[in-house]
């Protein structure tokens, strides 16, 4: 046994003796403490959860039963030691815990934030097999890499000798991070190559402030920087420069990790009327090109009857934007039940508490406009659930004959996106797939083409940060073994 293992042992021992399981499942699971709703529904920049004080983190901590068999880590798409980081907490070590979240996670601040634990590691936990709430494992990672970067004593992960091999990542959101991370750890010279002005993709213009402020991002970003990552921004690879340019200069590998950035729509009546967009467009004007400024050059329609199409994070993200820009009326529309919404129970809960409406078992079939071509109206078709389909989730049918026509000034769509067709239609031999996703070996996410390696929404059609950052890791480690072997 080597001494870490020891000690490590040694503070299970401890712990165990200070206190018993049965007193740890007794201690009620925390809950985040969060801006008032009616105030934090008219500020744009105000983090809705305000985070856990140290001593509601360390009595949450005491929850974890450190258990011999984790399977709260078999939920965690990154690999994380949760039992080691959250008994770090318990300790007193919070720094530790944060160094301990750093060795397998580039972004522990954001996933705190923004992943979807309650279906992940937390689905997992021990307690809910006692009937208890899990450990809020999201809730602690969030703490400990806050109190980390509060305290000014940020530690940057060990990386190795440097092997003077060129590296390059397309896409700066959280795959394309991930495995820049995990590349510059094990010595590579990576190169990360962003098409917009800021680096974080998604991660900035995907996300509000209210659930992920900016410089939580750039934090996470400068200690990637801190590692040796260097970042190349208003780089369009597939039109600025190619694939065939990366090779030419030496790349050794490549990483797509592009990302899934053209809308959908529906293809119905009126859905080019003036005040119909996609989520995409509304989110990235509002987040990155602050067009809901009024000294904006192309600012932001600010609606009064807003609706949303959709029932995930993305729509829950917009209409309660709309709502922090004045909406009087702020409606989602979703066509199954509130059951089925794939947006996480807290988003919902949070949209309900500033007023959202919820339509749901509604969607619109036509849009109406007045003479200038601006949207007014828009008609919902009354829908039932069905048959199970393909996902799993029942079937929306229509109710013959029962429609509701509702008053609208703006609608926003988010019904999902596809992957932007610059890198799969400028590379011979890539293979993509009919929704222009493209095709990897899902154990090594390396493609057709052997340099290009893919993961993210590039490859999954839209996928949830937490599980792009896997993409990134897997990616990592594949281009790894596969460089050494050629």
């Amino acid at each position: 046994m080597n001494i870490n293992a020891e000690r490590s042992e040694t503070w299970r021992a401890e712990l165990r003796s200070a206190m018993k399981a049965k007193e740890r499942t007794e201690i009620p699971r925390v809950h985040m403490p969060e801006l008032d709703a009616e105030y934090r529904s008219h500020t744009r920049t105000e983090e809705v959860n305000l985070g856990l004080t140290p001593e509601q983190a360390l009595l949450e901590a005491k929850r974890c039963l450190d258990c011999a068999n984790p399977t709260c880590m078999e939920g965690c798409p990154v690999g994380i030691c949760i039992p080691t980081f959250i008994k770090n907490i318990e300790r007193g070590e919070f720094l530790e815990a944060a160094k301990t979240l750093k060795e397998t996670s580039a972004l522990p601040a954001v996933c705190g934030r923004v992943c979807p634990q309650e279906k992940q590691c937390e689905e997992r936990c021990i307690h809910l097999k006692m009937n208890k709430e899990s450990v809020a494992i999201g809730h602690l990672e969030r703490f400990a890499a806050d109190y980390e970067r509060e305290s000014g004593n940020i530690s940057v992960p060990q990386v190795a000798p440097a092997n003077d091999i060129k590296i390059a990542a397309v896409g700066s959101g959280p795959a394309g991070l991930a495995f820049a991370g995990d590349m510059a750890k094990s010595g590579y010279e990576v190169v990360v190559f962003e098409a917009l002005h800021e680096i974080g993709g998604v991660l900035k213009y995907g996300i509000p402030e209210f659930r992920l402020p900016n410089d939580i991002v750039d934090v996470e970003i400068q200690n990637l920087q801190a590692m040796g990552v260097h970042f190349v921004t208003n780089c369009v690879v597939g039109k600025t420069i190619t694939i065939k340019d990366l090779e030419d200069d030496g790349f050794k590998g490549i990483f797509v990790a592009s990302g899934a950035g053209l809308p959908r729509f529906m293809n119905i009546k009126g859905e080019n009327l003036v005040g119909v967009m996609s989520s995409n467009e509304y989110l990235t004007r509002v987040n990155l090109m602050d067009a809901a400024s009024p000294d904006s050059d192309t600012p932001v329609f600010k609606g009064k009857k807003v609706a949303v199409i959709g029932g995930g994070n993305t729509a829950m993200d917009s209409i309660r934007t709309a709502k922090r820009l004045g909406a009087d009326r702020a409606m989602i529309v979703y066509r199954r039940s509130e059951k089925e919404m794939p947006a996480r129970l807290e988003e919902v809960k949070h949209a309900k508490e500033e007023g959202i409406e919820f339509w749901t078992l509604h969607n619109p079939i036509e849009y109406i406009g007045n003479e200038q071509g601006r949207v007014t109206h828009m008609l919902l078709q009354v829908m039932e659930l069905g048959e199970p389909d393909a996902s799993g989730r029942r079937s929306p049918v229509e109710v013959a004959g029962k429609t509701e026509l509702i008053e609208v000034d703006e609608v926003i769509v988010s019904v999902g996106v596809s992957p932007n067709p610059l890198i799969p239609q400028s590379v011979k031999g890539l293979e993509v797939t009919k929704w222009g996703t493209v095709v990897v070996n899902n154990d090594t996410m390396q493609s057709a083409v052997p340099i290009i390696f893919a993961g993210g929404d590039i490859v999954r059609g839209g996928a949830t940060v937490i599980l792009a950052m896997g993409d990134g890791r897997r990616a990592a480690k594949a281009m790894d073994e596969w460089i050494n072997k050629n």
